[in-house]
């Protein structure tokens, strides 16, 4: 159940933040635009006033090689458009160039400011389009409009006749301060994106929390209440099973073949309620496994020495199956962890590898500490697991091999259990067969 919050949270925060920032992407692209076609007008128009006034452009008298303010009317003396009284408010520059390519004047028009060096910048140009020579064929029109947040200036150069100039440095401001606002903007709308995300998450999660609960509470009860009789029903089968014996010592012959056939009937009851304590405890275990632990109640442990330890324990019941374990531990490995719960989840592992190994080979563990976590591989050689099972072999019930499982005494609950200690611990279990080998990986992240 965290596991779905946790998805649902994400996934609608991760909703909500593409939203966000899909408008703010589109409100400063729509702002660059404006900008950029501001920066494009402006050099269009003064390139066409040069054109067709010849002389000054705006009616401003020139002065050779020095700045000159243009007139804001057009030639017939009349106001100029809305349209072009926003260009004004940028800072813009008509060059003139001589026959051989020289600036013979400069004119300016609308705000002027003493630290563009128009005068160098148009000599940059003329040098950069290579049409100092007035005889040599030119380039022809160029016209250039740099990235807004970055370039100093924009141009357009009409061959072997001018150079419009805009500085951009007002613009470049105005969109990085809109840039950063927007970042800011995005910043603290995500605090509140979240907040609104958790609630969401809980008003869509609550009714499967309660289902959920419910199960768990139903499975819990029903356990407790299963135990009470399941304990009767093992201590009547061993005071039947004493008196039977007695009976059996005292009875004649056809008395003993009945008495026999009660102790089957006794050892049939004792092995089903033993089979249905062993299901009834899984169950609890990984009910309370579930409710999730708390970390401050762990406790700082040598996993290397659990591991070791947990090897050792199945030395014996790996010998009987024609098993050798072989542990390579890296030594000194500290975990903060439950220790009890540690020895389920690698016993767990441990002993579904030695009943899946073949005769005659053996078992690796390797556990080592690794950037940020620790890692441990039990790796056996085995019949490999289907890739369609490698998830579903940790779910409860699950039992690939069903008769098998069964004479085991095996429900599908063992690796529900280890998945869920990982889980518990910020860590996972992973497994996958290739190349004969069978490997159960453990991940626990500090």
């Amino acid at each position: 159940m965290r596991e779905l919050r946790k998805k649902t949270l994400l996934t609608i925060f991760a909703i909500l933040t593409a939203m966000l920032a899909a408008g703010l992407t589109i409100y400063n692209t729509n702002s660059y635009r404006r900008e950029y076609m501001s920066v494009e007008r402006a050099l269009n128009i003064f390139d066409d006033r040069g054109r067709a006034g010849g002389g000054a452009p705006g009616g401003g008298v020139p002065e050779s090689n020095a700045p000159r303010s243009g007139e804001p009317f057009d030639l017939e003396g009349k106001l100029p458009e809305p349209e072009n009284m926003m260009i004004m408010d940028n800072e813009v520059y008509t060059v003139k160039l001589g026959p051989d390519g020289e600036i013979t004047d400069i004119y300016s028009h609308g705000n002027v400011s003493g630290d563009f060096a128009v005068k160098e910048i148009a000599a940059g140009i003329i040098t950069a389009a290579g049409i100092m020579d007035g005889n040599a064929p030119g380039p022809g029109d160029i016209t250039y409009i740099g990235n807004l947040y970055r370039a100093a200036f924009s141009y357009k150069y009409r061959n072997h006749d001018s150079i419009v100039i805009i500085n951009n440095r007002d613009k470049a401001d105005k969109l990085r301060i809109l840039l950063l606002e927007s970042v800011i903007i995005f910043v603290i709308l995500e605090v509140f994106l979240f907040a609104i995300s958790r609630l969401i998450t809980g008003w869509i999660v609550k009714p499967a929390e309660e289902a959920f609960k419910r199960q768990k509470e139903f499975i819990a009860d029903a356990s407790h209440e299963l135990k009470t009789p399941l304990a009767v029903i093992m201590a009547s089968a061993d005071e039947l099973e004493k008196e039977t014996v007695e009976n059996s010592e005292n009875a004649g012959r056809d008395g003993g073949n009945g008495a026999a056939t009660q102790k089957v009937y006794i050892e049939n009851i004792r092995y089903e309620s033993d089979r249905m304590n062993r299901l009834i405890s899984g169950l609890l275990n990984l009910s309370k496994l579930e409710d999730g632990n708390i970390s401050e109640s762990y406790k700082d442990e040598d996993l290397s020495r659990i591991i070791e330890k947990t090897c050792l324990s199945y030395e014996g019941v790996a010998f009987e199956q024609g098993v050798i374990i072989q542990p390579v531990i890296e030594e000194g490995i500290r975990f903060k962890c439950s220790k009890d719960e540690m020895e389920k989840l690698f016993s767990t592992i441990l002993d579904n590898a030695v009943k899946h190994s073949y005769k005659d080979t053996e078992i690796r563990v390797n556990a080592r500490r690794n950037k940020g976590g620790i890692n441990v591989k039990i790796i056996n050689k085995g019949d490999p697991i289907p890739d369609e099972d490698r998830e579903k072999i940790f779910e409860r019930f699950y039992r690939s091999d069903r008769s098998r499982n069964r004479d085991d005494n095996r429900y599908g609950l063992g690796l529900a259990i280890a998945r869920q200690i990982a889980k518990n611990h910020n860590g996972d279990i992973k497994a996958y067969s290739s190349e004969g080998d069978t490997t159960f990986e453990i991940i626990l992240n500090d």
